[in-house]
């Protein structure tokens, strides 16, 4: 391939966030769009924070379990990173809710604890969330796909199930999306005017806080009693100007034809599939992803030319859509709030921070094109944080169980 189909001028980019933002807005007004913005109804308190909680953390394909405890000294995990456990068999087809239980209440029954705790669950697939803190799901990504589970909430009966085995008690769960996590733990320097949950590792997503009185569909009685709400803007369902035919065919093999363009185009797992429909008669493993396309990109002595150019260009426009999608919800962000200043965001993700030994790394990218693209949308003030926590899932999970 000699020319770069994949390249973004910040024109495009610029045309890409402003349609975001206007499908965010759409979201916010109405269910069931394009960006689903979907409101969590857990409230992050205030109050200082102390005693502990359990945690589940259930990704694409890793599992982890932790007790955090919170002192006036700090956050303790325990054990540290939390207990990981893999968990892509949840990708083989018939898998079953019963088997999944399983996996997922055995490590919780073997923790051993004296009181009895709130449960924490950072469930990473898209779900709606419910008056009280659980959530339904309303749809499997990432290759899962266990039918009797969709539309069912997801964290009533793993509690019930829970306190019908183990000998552990356990008062109650709340239901949060990975980007929900990120986003609380921001939440730990209150310095900010404004905070950012970004997810870009096998999927992408963000979450962010929207006053209660921008998002119409709310009901009332959340609007009266909270003024801001967080907010799983589910974006990787974003479909936006400029793809390729290559991205078509890509998104023509999937499992999700039609679904998730954006992540199809940025998240890692479909990375390495871009690659291979771009030489459809060439041998790559068959589990080609993105942490072997930056490989490509940092060994290229070890790799053809034509792979290692056509990897830069993957890799480069995944971080120009993600500065872009950053874009167009700064840009709602401060239409919403003019005063803001400075934005916290939390990124989490192997191929955020993923790093490429012969040119720039992935964030290095998405902050250099982002302040082009806010500089093109007329936001010159605005200081974007980029914030990479240890075990942000886990303590923004913990701070919604103790809400």
């Amino acid at each position: 391939m000699k020319n770069n189909i994949f390249k973004l001028t910040v024109s495009q980019l610029k045309e890409i966030a402003l349609l975001l933002q206007s499908r965010i807005e759409t979201g916010l007004r109405e269910d069931n769009t394009e960006i689903q913005c979907i409101p969590t109804y857990v409230y992050p308190t205030e109050k200082p924070l102390e005693g502990e909680a359990l945690v589940l953390d259930l990704g694409g394909t890793n599992y982890r379990v932790a007790v955090v405890e919170f002192t006036p000294e700090g956050t303790v995990i325990h054990p540290n990173d939390g207990w990981k456990k893999d968990l892509s068999i949840m990708k083989q087809q018939g898998y079953t809710r019963a088997e999944l239980f399983k996996e997922l209440t055995d490590p919780i029954c073997a923790t051993k604890h004296d009181n009895e705790m709130p449960i924490g669950y950072c469930f990473s697939y898209p779900a709606e969330s419910l008056p009280g803190g659980d959530a339904r799901l309303l749809r499997w990504t990432k290759g899962v796909n266990i039918q009797e589970m969709i539309g069912q909430p997801i964290g009533q009966p793993l509690l019930e199930e829970l306190n019908a085995h183990c000998s552990n008690r356990f008062s109650g769960i709340h239901v949060i999306n990975d980007t929900v996590a990120s986003l609380f733990a921001g939440l730990t320097d209150r310095s900010y005017d404004a905070y950012i949950g970004l997810i870009v590792g096998t999927g992408t997503n963000m979450a962010t806080f929207i006053r209660s009185d921008k998002i119409s569909k709310l009901p009332d009685e959340q609007k009266q009693q909270h003024n801001l709400v967080p907010v799983n803007l589910e974006s990787g369902n974003f479909n936006p100007p400029y793809l390729t035919l290559i991205d078509d065919t890509v998104d023509a093999f999937s499992d999700s034809k039609g679904r998730q363009r954006f992540e199809k185009a940025v998240s890692g797992m479909y990375l390495g599939d871009i690659l291979k429909a771009v030489f459809p008669f060439n041998e790559f493993e068959e589990k080609f992803d993105a942490q072997k396309l930056t490989t490509i990109m940092s060994y290229p002595d070890l790799h053809k030319r034509k792979y290692v150019q056509v990897a830069r260009w993957i890799y480069k426009r995944s971080a120009q859509l993600v500065a872009a999608s950053l874009a167009g919800l700064i840009s709602l962000l401060v239409s919403h709030h003019p005063e803001i200043k400075r934005v916290c965001l939390i990124a989490e993700g192997s191929l955020f921070w993923s790093e490429n030994r012969k040119g720039k790394n992935y964030q290095q990218i998405v902050m250099e094109e982002l302040q082009a693209i806010l500089l093109s949308l007329d936001i010159h003030e605005v200081e974007v944080h980029i914030k990479q926590m240890e075990n942000a899932n886990l303590v923004g999970t913990a701070i919604a169980a103790k809400s």
